[in-house]
Formats: structure tokens, sequence, C-alpha cells
């Protein structure tokens, strides 16, 4: 029977270091005010690479580990929420620079869930279709859409990019157990970032976007309630017992959502991996970034049972129980 198998998996960082120190020497914060309520000790910041340069990094190491060429590409998902332009999408221009000429390519705009969403669309893509190989990243520059004056995001956000490289196999169990994914619309204004403005003259000026703001209080209030609930929607969706997930990759947005999420689970802090402290919150790239690190560390193997998660802007939260 044919499953998908995710083939290689890889993840990019600028070289650029940003220190909770350095920020304290631009804006009122310390070293210690960020650590006890995020658990960040620094982020990676890109100086002159765009979203779609950190996904060409990612997607030449994919191809290089799983040894095929970029012309057996038959989908690129990029999920972002930090393009480089409104059009062409991302993805589109990384197929451009991977030269994956017959590659179908877009974007998927779900903020910090982005990767869950874009993992499922490219599994439901690949099973109704000829296709045999997908491409999947999540990639940010989020530092170009921050107020670096204003202390309650800009010590929060990172850059950086990971992905995965999907292909069908004969495989007798399906790749993606079980998911569960959710939007609550009603709350889109609790994280917003490039807010755009119709003006009332014509001929109309061309606007500029908003810098990313957050309701931090609200948002943490969600992320707390919401994804354990979806955690547990996709176990139950499995017929599995949640000790049966041997990983619990979070979204690395705060420490402290992290610890909570394991508590309402009633599960060990040693299964939920993090890297939070050296990358700060990459949105989309997030999980994507956790997974290859957790594999290329030898945290993770064959055969194990991975529960993935992702919650942010949209609202949104989405869970894939996947089998690696």
């Amino acid at each position: 029977m044919q499953n998908l198998k995710i083939i290689s998996t890889a993840s990019y960082h600028p070289p650029y270091v940003v220190t909770n120190q350095q920020l304290s020497t631009m804006m009122d914060t310390s070293d210690e005010w960020i650590r006890t309520r995020t658990g960040i000790r620094q982020r990676y910041i890109s100086k002159n690479e765009n979203t779609s340069d950190l996904a060409l990094h990612v997607g030449k190491q994919l191809l290089s580990q799983a040894n095929i060429q970029a012309s057996a590409i038959d989908l690129i998902i990029v999920a972002t929420m930090s393009p480089d332009a409104y059009t062409p999408s991302t993805a589109a221009i990384l197929q451009g620079k991977l030269g994956a000429d017959k590659a179908v390519a877009f974007d998927i705009s779900a903020a910090c869930t982005g990767f869950i969403y874009a993992l499922n669309t490219a599994e439901m893509m690949l099973k109704s279709s000829n296709w045999q190989t997908a491409m999947v990243i999540g990639a940010e520059v989020l530092s170009k859409l921050l107020d670096w004056n204003d202390r309650s995001t800009a010590v929060l956000f990172g850059d950086g990019a990971g992905g995965v490289l999907l292909q069908k196999r004969e495989e007798t169990v399906p790749l993606i157990l079980a998911r569960d994914l959710r939007t609550y619309g009603k709350m889109a204004d609790k994280i917003v970032a490039g807010s755009t403005i119709v003006g009332k003259t014509f001929p109309k000026q061309v606007t500029s976007l908003s810098p990313f703001k957050m309701s931090g209080r609200e948002v943490y209030r969600f992320a707390t309630h919401e994804v354990p609930t979806s955690i547990m929607s996709a176990v139950n969706k499995a017929h599995l017992q949640l000790n049966k997930i041997d990983y619990f990759l979070l979204h690395q947005a705060n420490q402290r959502i992290i610890e909570q999420i394991a508590k309402r689970l009633d599960q060990p802090l040693n299964k939920f991996p993090v890297n939070i402290n050296e990358y700060g919150n990459t949105a989309a790239a997030s999980e994507p970034i956790l997974f290859s690190q957790a594999i290329a560390k030898g945290l993770i193997h064959s055969g194990n049972i991975i529960a993935l998660s992702g919650f942010g802007g949209g609202l949104s939260a989405g869970t894939i129980i996947l089998k690696y």
C-alpha cells in the first residue's frame, strides 16, 4: 500500500545572534525579565536574507539529504506570515531558485499553525493525485515585521526556516494517523501584523504595513486552554492513549505555555523538547526546526509516534499525530 514517508528534514537560521542583553540596550527590558517570562535567551535575526532565501537553504539541504534532484519535486508549499511579497508567493520564488520547474508552488498563511496546515495540505494533495514528492517548509523573517521599540513583541521573535520532504512509499502504516485543525476567526484581532488600510482618496497612495501587535494575556489563555483540547482530540481520533505519544513537538511560543500544556495533559516535561531559549518564536518555522533538530540529535527515531502542534494567529490551532 502506498503511504507517505518523510525522507529528509532540515533547518536553517541566519548567522546573526541577538541576545537579551543586546535588547536591553535598545529598550526598557533585561535578560532576567525576558528569560523568566518566556524562556528566551537569544534569537537569530536576518541581516540581508529574505524569507525565500532562508527557505532555499532548507530546500537545498532536503534535496541533498534525500539524494534527489529538484526536477523530481511535484509540490512545494511554504508556510509563512512574513513572505517576500504579496505576490509572487514565497514558494514560487523558491521553486524558481531551486530549479524545481515542474513543481506546483504556493504559500499558506496561518501564522504559527502554518506548518501544520501545510503538512496536512501536502498529504491530501499527494494522496489524491499521481504526484510522488512534496517539499513542505515553514520560513519566517519576522524581524522585518516588528516594532523594535515595543518590548511586548520585539523580545519574542526570531528568524529561521525548517522543512520536510515527503514521498510516496510502499508503507503499511500512514504517516499521519490523525489530525485536528481549528480556526477561531472571532479572535482574529488578537495577533495582527502587516495590516493595510483602504484610503478614501483617489488616486490612492500605497499604504505602509502595520507592525506586529499581540494581546499577550488573551493569547496565553487561548494557547493553554485550546491546544490541550486540540491535542486530545487528535489523540482520540488516532485511537491512542496519551502515554503512547513518544514526544510532543509544540510551537515554541513561550516556555511557560509549554509547561502549562504539559501539566494540563498530565505528561512529563521530558516529552516536550524545546529550543525557544536559542531561537525565540519563529512562527511557522518553529515546529519544523524543532522536528529537524530532534531527529538530527537522535532524540526521535523511526517508529516514534509524535504529536506536532501549532497555535497562533487566526487565531488558529492544529495538531498532527504522525508515526515517523
